[in-house]
């Protein structure tokens, strides 16, 4: 049988709504103790909506950890007994005001196993109709932009999207839709 890592202690630094921050100790299987400080997170999703002029919904928001507004996909955090494809479509009416009539899970992931324990639920739809938006206090000033998925592909391509999640929905996106083969 495999040795394991294992936690030998576990020590809560700070706890918020959205994140807790423990400072653990686990030994390793060569016998190690390390420390490791983890930051516990909410699951989130999102979803790369194309409406039917093959355009991929977008949103440009500012992100005050980087001090930077950036284009990303409609995203947000999953709320208690709600399900990821639930969230998906009430982010992306909240956010930009389009109905998703369905999704379909394209991934789900880690976004950063090295420091933190957040899941990740990227959806898909193209089953899209134009509304009016929902925002949450602090989304007011959230810009939605259509962008033709061909140009989203360049602009990822160039670094002028810069965020992980929608670099992915968008190649994610695009293969799905045929717009990229291999």
């Amino acid at each position: 049988m495999e040795e394991e890592f294992v936690l030998a202690e576990s020590k809560l630094i700070y706890k918020g709504k959205i994140i807790s921050l423990y400072l653990d100790k686990i030994k390793s299987p060569s016998g190690q103790i390390l420390d490791r400080e983890v930051v516990k997170h909410l699951d989130a999703v999102g979803v790369a909506a194309l409406n039917e002029k093959k355009e991929i919904i977008l949103v440009r928001q500012y992100r005050h950890p980087i001090n930077k507004t950036l284009l990303e996909i409609p995203a947000g955090l999953l709320e208690d007994c709600e399900s990821p494809a639930a969230c998906a479509i009430r982010e992306l009416r909240e956010e930009t005001g389009y109905v998703a009539k369905k999704v379909e899970k394209l991934a789900e992931f880690y976004t950063s196993a090295g420091f933190t324990d957040e899941k990740f639920y990227l959806y898909f739809t193209e089953e899209i109709e134009e509304g009016e938006p929902a925002r949450e206090l602090g989304e007011e000033d959230i810009k939605v932009e259509a962008i033709q998925l061909k140009e989203a592909l360049d602009m990822a391509a160039s670094g002028k999207i810069e965020d992980a999640k929608t670099l992915l929905a968008i190649l994610m996106a695009a293969l799905r839709a045929g717009h990229l083969e291999f």
